[in-house]
């Protein structure tokens, strides 16, 4: 019996997606991104953005251009995403419009930025369906939402329960700028946005109800664009000390020391392979293993540890990739 058969799922599927995504705000960019893409495998999601990168007066110009690479062959994994302009601005709703109406069967997710509570992004989250249903996409598509305010931050179980939302992402630079300089710049990098009690406070109350909730909590970019031991080393903290299991980029540079740092222990993966082997061969009763005991409580920890090990480019071992993740176990996933 395959473990997506025999293990308890939660009070709601967590969602299997890579540890990692980058930001383009231009068509160059996205199309740099997505080669990167093809060449490491869908190790990384791309998120093309309409909010930050399109020109200020050609907003539609620049939702059609993002069709386009959507749709167009580049886009071979379809693991790309779209970040719209935030729930206030005039040219939210046509975002979604020109989007989600022009890529809606391919899209993977749409990031809603600046949200200002659970209001503004289930009034968006409405609009999306909306315009999916209207075009005909019958698909759920993912909901990603940046906490950034204080009123969203407030409200974070409230945005984290509503239907369709995958992740929620810490925007550490604009929930810094709304404290009115009582949290100083040097908390925009480390080790201060790791040590602030304000900043502490945040992520920790993010990561609780993302988890709580089956949500993917998605950690902040680090500004050090290239120097790949401080990115890898930022990763690495945000993933063990704070429960993050995403984090964004900004730079190609960026890519490859994230992905690295929130790859599981090699080691473990191994004892998870073994562990999961055995149980399959036990009918998924307890069994001992380097002299402890686990039941189906530990096989659900070990299980999604191997789903994360594969989607950061992990290599199992081959009697693990051939029980657990062959084609056809793969489409009961």
């Amino acid at each position: 019996m395959h473990p997506n058969d025999a293990l308890f799922k939660g009070e709601k599927p967590f969602p299997a997606i890579p540890s990692c995504e980058h930001y383009a705000g231009t068509e160059r960019l996205m199309l740099k991104a997505l080669d990167l893409q093809a060449e490491m495998g869908p190790l990384f999601d791309v998120t093309c953005d309409c909010e930050d990168g399109a020109p200020a007066g050609r907003e539609i110009e620049h939702a059609e251009m993002i069709v386009r690479v959507l749709t167009g062959p580049a886009n071979r994994h379809a693991r790309a995403g779209v970040r719209i302009h935030d729930p206030a601005h005039p040219q939210c709703r046509r975002d979604v419009e020109i989007t989600v109406g022009g890529a809606g069967a391919t899209l993977a997710y749409v990031t809603i930025p600046k949200a200002t509570g659970a209001a503004q992004v289930a009034d968006t989250i409405i609009h999306v369906q909306q315009v999916a249903a209207h075009h005909g996409v019958r698909r759920e598509i993912p909901i990603h939402v940046l906490v950034e305010t204080h009123g969203a931050l407030r409200e974070v179980h409230e945005i984290a329960a509503l239907p369709w939302v995958q992740t929620l992402d810490f925007g550490l630079l604009d929930f810094v700028s709304g404290h009115h300089g009582a949290i100083p710049a040097a908390a925009m990098r480390s080790p201060g946005q790791f040590e602030h009690h304000l900043l502490v406070r945040a992520k920790t109350e993010l990561v609780a109800a993302a988890l709580a909730l089956g949500v993917v909590p998605a950690h902040n970019v680090t500004l050090d664009l290239k120097d790949a031991d401080r990115i890898r080393s930022d990763a690495r903290r945000a993933r063990l000390q704070f429960g993050f299991l995403r984090m964004y980029s900004i730079h190609p540079a960026q890519i490859r020391p994230i992905v690295e740092a929130m790859q599981p222990d090699h080691s473990e993966v191994a004892a998870a392979a073994a562990i999961l082997l055995a149980a399959q061969q036990a009918d998924w009763g307890p069994i001992q293993h380097a002299g402890e005991l686990h039941d189906r409580a530990s096989y659900r920890y070990y299980w999604e540890l191997l789903q994360s090990a594969r989607l950061t480019g992990v290599r199992l071992p081959e009697a693990a990739e051939r029980a657990f993740f062959a084609s056809a176990a793969r489409s009961r996933a």
